[in-house]
């Protein structure tokens, strides 16, 4: 390595090979600065001023902004930056709510751990909280705005990785605060509920909306019999919440936990992930062969499902419509338990397990519920599954563990891959190969299809044919596809989704935890799991070939269909803030999308938005148009901005608009799509 690739920190002559930043470089050698706003997953940010190094000839700068480059002579911990990190902590505190004990993230705060690194024993400054309403509107998150710190991190989060844009900063100066569009509730703006807010903040100002409560009154009630069914990633997740390492399989300290705690039996979601192979690899076989409906998406995420719904309410008939694996196993168990624990079904409380919040929204939607009673009653995190643990005093490692109840705890390796990126493809296809060949499969691990790459694409034989496939992670990928297969320009005949980056083992209800590695470990940790199962594909678990022959009858058949599959709706929102519910099936329409965010506001797209629906509505052309508001193009320089069917108007009027409208219908008349 020739000098001129080498910089100096502390003393110690090191190799800048491929570093982004100083930081990187330094956390490279061992040696860890604080800071609170850089990810590696997001973009650099800058804003908590907590990375400062002295770099000789430069001063104080931050480090996770300050590119490595050759020659430089860097210094972590002078008692210069040593003094300005501690005053930088103080402030913050200062300006923070600092009802510790109370708080559901005391116990994994990293503005509690780095106050402590960095010596801060007082605080010197007069506080400055303001006692701002929590928000509570949304089943899956809550929102304590007096204990953001402003590290930008969340925003980012929801822009750059999920491109929903839901929360945003707000205001100016000291009055700056992150807030949802409007500074409405979470639950009435454009949240998918996935969560990845919650994952990255790093106090408690975003967490998980906590359901323990009613799984408590549910167990001490005697006259309900309580179950519980936990999802692939929960079981490489929990030992974390008790200082254990990530992707340690744990599932019998689990069951045995639960049942100490009064549950009457517990389930694995995995039994119904090999149920939801079977039924979606039959689904795809159907239309791959009719050559409908595709690409077929898969619907197991339910934040990527809403995402569709507001987003792509035209994909919607692209989704697959088998219900999530939770979302049968609540329709299965209520439908099969009550007879076979020979208890009255009003009486059965289905608690979910799971890695995720979107989990909690897709519980209360309608249709996972029958004759008005949901299929599953209750879904608690695996972080409150930890506080649910800890509050009943067990001490989790020393558990001697406990068995799965059957026959809903019986499954394969398939089942268990579904808390992968990856998994759920890998799993129907070790299925599809079989039922389309003939022939049986003996190497069942597809390589090709695992990774961390954001979108991965792969071609699979099945006999005469070529199949092919993508998988996205992160919902900012999964757009990328969504809008191809939208424009009709999509190469694929399966597209798996999942919202969390990594898929279920990053799900925003698992521990928090600042070693970016623990997902990767998480995820072997399932693969593990999947080699040492004696059985690897859905279709050979005999519980499951049993639950057909007794209660579903054929897969896919009438039985199957009105238990396992649901349908979806068209969530996007409208001016009025209503939705407009319908399923999709409507004659096509051309649409023409309105920005409404900040910059395009203050430019006059609320007004414009409003002239173009009385011109269309004047014009007799209201039927012909869908027009609806949206954030953002990522244009506001540019403002107002608005999509007229592909075309992007930049800096609109109403005659541009009008014209561009005029064009595409008329294009549409002589038969070009919209």
């Amino acid at each position: 390595m020739a000098p001129t690739d080498t910089l100096i920190i502390n003393g110690q002559e090191t190799p800048i090979d491929g570093a982004k930043n100083v930081l990187e470089l330094t956390r490279r050698m061992g040696i860890e600065i604080p800071t609170f706003c850089y990810h590696s997953e997001l973009s650099v940010y800058g804003a908590c001023r907590l990375c400062l190094v002295d770099i000789e000839g430069r001063g104080v700068v931050a480090s996770c902004s300050t590119p490595a480059t050759p020659g430089m002579v860097v210094r972590t911990h002078t008692s210069q930056v040593r003094e300005i990190r501690k005053i930088t902590m103080e402030l913050m505190l200062a300006n923070h709510e600092q009802q510790c004990p109370t708080c559901t993230k005391a116990a994994s705060c990293k503005l509690q751990d780095l106050a402590r690194k960095v010596g801060v024993d007082e605080v010197r400054f007069k506080p400055t909280v303001r006692d701002e309403p929590v928000d509570h509107s949304s089943v899956s998150l809550v929102r304590d705005p007096n204990k953001c710190i402003l590290c930008g991190d969340c925003v980012r989060m929801c822009h750059e990785v999920q491109s929903v844009g839901a929360i945003d900063f707000a205001h100016r100066g000291s009055d700056v605060s992150v807030l949802p569009a409007f500074g409405k509730g979470l639950d009435d703006v454009e949240c998918v509920h996935c969560g990845q807010c919650a994952r990255v903040c790093p106090t408690g100002a975003l967490t998980p909306a906590p359901q323990i409560d009613n799984v408590w009154a549910a167990l001490e009630d005697p006259n309900t019999t309580v179950i519980a069914q936990i999802a692939p990633a929960v079981r490489v997740g929990i030992g974390e919440c008790f200082g254990l390492e990530p992707g340690k399989v744990l599932t019998g300290q689990i069951v045995a936990s639960l049942k100490a705690m009064g549950f009457d039996a517990v389930y694995d979601t995995c039994f119904t992930a090999d149920l939801t192979v079977l039924e979606e690899a039959t689904e795809f076989l159907k239309r791959y062969q009719a050559g409908d409906n595709l690409p077929q998406f898969t619907s197991c995420c339910p934040a990527w499902v809403k995402t569709t719904e507001q987003y792509y309410p035209e994909l919607l008939n692209n989704l697959s419509t088998c219900k999530s694996p939770q979302g049968m196993f609540g329709s299965l168990a209520k439908s099969v338990l009550p007879d076979q624990l020979g208890i009255d079904k009003k009486n059965l409380f289905v608690v979910s397990i799971m890695p995720c919040t979107a989990k909690k929204f897709e519980a209360q939607r309608d249709e996972l519920a029958t004759d008005g009673d949901a299929d599953v009653d209750v879904v608690i995190t695996t972080q409150e599954l930890g506080r649910m643990i800890e509050q009943a005093g067990l001490q989790f490692e020393s558990l001697a563990p406990a068995s799965l109840d059957m026959p809903f705890g019986f499954k394969t390796g398939a089942g268990i891959l579904f808390g992968n990126t990856g998994g759920v493809t890998e799993a129907v296809l070790r299925f599809a190969y079989e039922k389309a060949t003939g022939k049986r499969l003996e190497n069942v691990e597809f390589h090709n299809l695992r990774g961390q790459e954001g979108i991965r694409t792969a071609t699979i034989d099945l006999g005469d044919k070529v199949l092919t496939v993508a998988i996205a992670h992160g919902l900012a990928n999964a757009r990328i596809l969504a809008d191809q297969a939208q424009r009709g320009e999509c190469a694929f005949d399966l597209v798996e989704v999942m919202a969390c980056p990594g898929g279920c083992v990053n799900g925003a209800g698992q521990p928090y935890t600042p070693d970016e590695t623990a997902r990767h470990k998480r995820a072997q940790g399932l693969y593990d799991t999947d080699r040492t199962l004696q059985l690897h594909k859905s279709q050979d678990n005999p519980m499951l070939a049993e639950c057909y022959e007794t209660h579903l009858g054929e897969i896919g058949g009438h039985t199957a269909h009105e238990l396992l599959h649901t349908s979806y709706e068209n969530r996007r929102p409208h001016l009025d803030g209503t939705l407009e519910l319908h399923t999709g099936q409507d004659e096509a329409k051309l649409e023409v999308a309105v920005c409404l965010g900040t910059g395009c506001h203050v430019k006059g797209s609320h007004s414009l938005i409003r002239k173009i629906i009385d011109w269309l509505k004047a014009e007799h052309l209201h039927q012909a148009v869908d027009v609806h508001a949206t954030f953002c193009f990522e244009g506001c320089q540019e403002a107002p901005n608005v999509r007229v069917g592909d075309e992007l108007i930049s800096a609109a009027t109403l005659e541009r608009v009008q014209e561009a409208i005029q064009l595409e219908l008329a294009s549409i008349a002589n038969g070009a799509p919209a």
